[in-house]
């Protein structure tokens, strides 16, 4: 026996059961290591993305500081204006405001590109545009529906104006026919067929009982003094030191037929899908500190609208037809 080989010694199968234990336990750790790291990190980034969120401002390019977008309005002086601009810069568009002093301005600037948008009249002025001046200017977006109003500084109540007295109203023909409409409602005036809005002082009937006279929009409050009453445009009714409370008659904002009434953001045609643009409209109406001082600015009278731009584009194009056709 002594010559006979010598067992092989069986492998320790416990001591490979812990080695290999110990492989699998350094493999989990080395996944929860990797997978604490990738959440860390990616929690890192969520926050830095965060934190400059609202400092992506447009480097180049309309919006940027070296390209501000222009808007043209009549009334730069109204305090939203600036509250607009720093919600706009907040979102990384940089905005000048162009102030202009009369309607007759926005129109021919925005259409021969010294202006990006401008933001001053309602469907109906901006479909007489067109038509006259052979343009495609569109709406972009809806701001808000303002009453149009009969003022006095010599009396306080519709009865107290005499017969054969004068009223001035503005001249632009969609604010015109708008006026007339309102001297009708407040029965000073007739006009022919019931009026519409595109009616004329040369609808007015024989029957009425004061006469008008028209004048440039911006000068209608200074003629107070020299007339009965005058028809004035909101935007220059807190300019003339008036107070909207004091209106002797206005129109109703509210009702449906006032749509083509509706004010608008307007922009080239080649324009009307500018991410930019859009974007501003968005800000103008969902800011609340803008949609508030455009209440204020207006005594509270306005009606703020966030019309659908389809639902414009369809009114314009209405409107427009109606107004070629009595060309």
């Amino acid at each position: 026996m002594s010559d006979q080989t010598p067992l092989v010694a069986p492998p320790k199968k416990r001591g490979r059961l812990y080695a290999l234990i110990a492989i699998a336990v350094a493999v989990v750790i080395a996944i929860i290591v990797a997978i604490t790291f990738a959440v860390s990190s990616g929690s890192d980034s969520s926050d830095a993305a965060g934190s400059t969120a609202g400092d992506d401002a447009i480097t180049e390019g309309r919006g940027s500081p070296d390209e501000p977008v222009k808007i043209g309005v009549v009334g730069a002086s109204d305090p939203y204006w600036e509250v607009y601009k720093e919600a706009a810069a907040d979102a990384g568009i940089s905005v000048e405001i162009v102030d202009f002093t009369d309607y007759a301005q926005p129109n021919p600037a925005l259409t021969e590109g010294d202006l990006d948008l401008n933001q001053f009249q309602h469907i109906i002025y901006l479909a007489q545009y067109n038509e006259s001046a052979g343009q495609d200017l569109t709406p972009v977006g809806a701001t808000a529906i303002y009453p149009l109003g009969l003022y006095s500084t010599k009396y306080t109540s519709l009865d107290d104006i005499q017969d054969g007295e004068t009223v001035a109203v503005p001249s632009d023909a969609s604010n015109l026919a708008r006026a007339l409409l309102v001297l009708q409602a407040a029965g000073l005036i007739e006009l022919e067929d019931g009026g519409s809005p595109f009616s004329t002082v040369d609808d007015v009937l024989d029957t009425s009982k004061v006469e008008v006279i028209t004048l440039e929009a911006a000068l209608t409050p200074t003629s107070l003094p020299d007339v009965a009453a005058a028809v004035i445009n909101n935007d220059f009714v807190e300019d003339a030191n008036l107070s909207f409370e004091d209106a002797l008659a206005t129109d109703d904002p509210a009702d449906p037929s006032a749509q083509p009434y509706i004010n608008i953001f307007a922009a080239r045609a080649e324009d009307k899908d500018d991410e930019v643009l859009l974007e501003l409209v968005d800000i103008f109406q969902k800011t609340q500190a803008v949609t508030d001082g455009v209440l204020e600015v207006s005594g509270g009278t306005a009606v703020l609208a966030t019309t659908p731009v389809s639902e414009l584009e369809e009114s314009l194009a209405t409107v427009q037809e109606s107004y070629a056709a009595t060309q």
